[in-house]
């Protein structure tokens, strides 16, 4: 879409972010629909100039968006949807709407507090034979661990050491993309776009699960951004958040000599942050964690190794 014709749908010319958080007047329908595209573009590991790169909407129309102002054509949709009784992912035709069986899913599940929509989520992968939680209802946990967490975290220094514990092939998923591919991650991403690095992402991680019984598994920090390769994860692997504190995110990978993600933004710490806050409700998903900024790598490495030799019913060397 053309920024040029943003004006004629609605949009304002955009204040700044100091008169945008102070305005009277802001919707509390567009304030919210603001902060679902924050999250969702620091889920994905995007600053607002990347956002404005892959849209072709300038950098000023996405500011009025996120922050609740301008815009109100969909307000009118609102007013339809309400006036006709229905919500506004039916009146848009949301996958979740199509049919009766779905809407009628849909009321069931409204308003349901996380821990059940948990325990939901994990009888329908039972039911659906793609598996549920781990290590609930007797369920054995998996031996193929996976490493979740933000760039930095020490997931392949880890997980390269927990492999050699254990006795485990390492993988580290990128690496496997990258054979897909036939290229490195970041020419996928420049060439063919984020699209097409998720489905390649989804089949690594396929070919992966289907290969090897026993593994620890390096992840990639946005695994989380696309929900269906998540659910495998997590049906498929025993999961570890490893934690970090921002400032030790961005030092790590300094260290290694890379600000990607960050290295286009002049806020880098921020964004940073803004993107762990995004992917943090879905990291959380993991059964285990482990801080690695608590300790130094030796204990952090012996915390880790306890932690999973614990969850796998497995006994530590003698």
């Amino acid at each position: 879409m053309s920024s040029t014709i943003l004006p004629a749908i609605g949009l304002v010319p955009s204040p700044s972010e100091a008169e945008a958080d102070a305005s009277p007047h802001k919707h509390p329908f567009l304030v919210a629909l603001g902060e679902r595209v924050r999250a969702l573009r620091a889920r994905r590991g995007m600053t607002r100039k990347a956002l404005s790169l892959a849209t072709d909407v300038s950098e000023r129309h996405l500011a009025n968006l996120e922050y609740g102002v301008g815009n109100a054509s969909i307000l009118i949709l609102l007013q339809v949807a309400a006036a006709l009784q229905c919500s506004l992912a039916e009146l848009l035709g949301d996958v979740t709407t199509r049919s009766p069986e779905w809407l009628m899913l849909r009321e069931l599940l409204e308003h349901r507090d996380e821990d059940t929509l948990r325990r939901v989520r994990s009888a329908v992968g039972e039911m659906l034979g793609t598996g549920g939680d781990h290590g609930s209802g007797g369920r054995a946990r998996s031996s193929r661990v996976a490493l979740v967490g933000l760039r930095g975290a020490g997931k392949s220094t880890l997980g390269a050491m927990l492999a050699e514990d254990l006795g485990f092939p390492f993988v580290e998923l990128s690496r496997e993309i990258e054979k897909f591919a036939g290229c490195s991650v970041s020419e996928i991403q420049a060439l063919y776009g984020q699209n097409a690095y998720r489905r390649y992402e989804r089949r690594a991680l396929e070919e992966t699960i289907q290969i090897y019984e026993d593994a620890v598994i390096a992840t990639p920090g946005g695994i989380v951004s696309d929900p269906a390769t998540f659910n495998q994860l997590l049906a498929h692997c025993t999961t570890v958040w490893l934690q970090a504190e921002p400032e030790d995110h961005m030092g790590r990978v300094a260290a290694q000599g890379d600000m990607r993600p960050m290295r286009a933004s002049k806020e880098a710490m921020e964004d940073l942050k803004s993107i762990l806050a995004g992917r943090a409700a879905f990291y959380s998903k993991a059964e285990l964690r482990v801080n690695t900024s608590a300790q130094p790598l030796t204990e952090t490495f012996a915390l880790l190794q306890r932690t999973v030799r614990s969850a796998l019913g497995i006994e530590k060397h003698a």
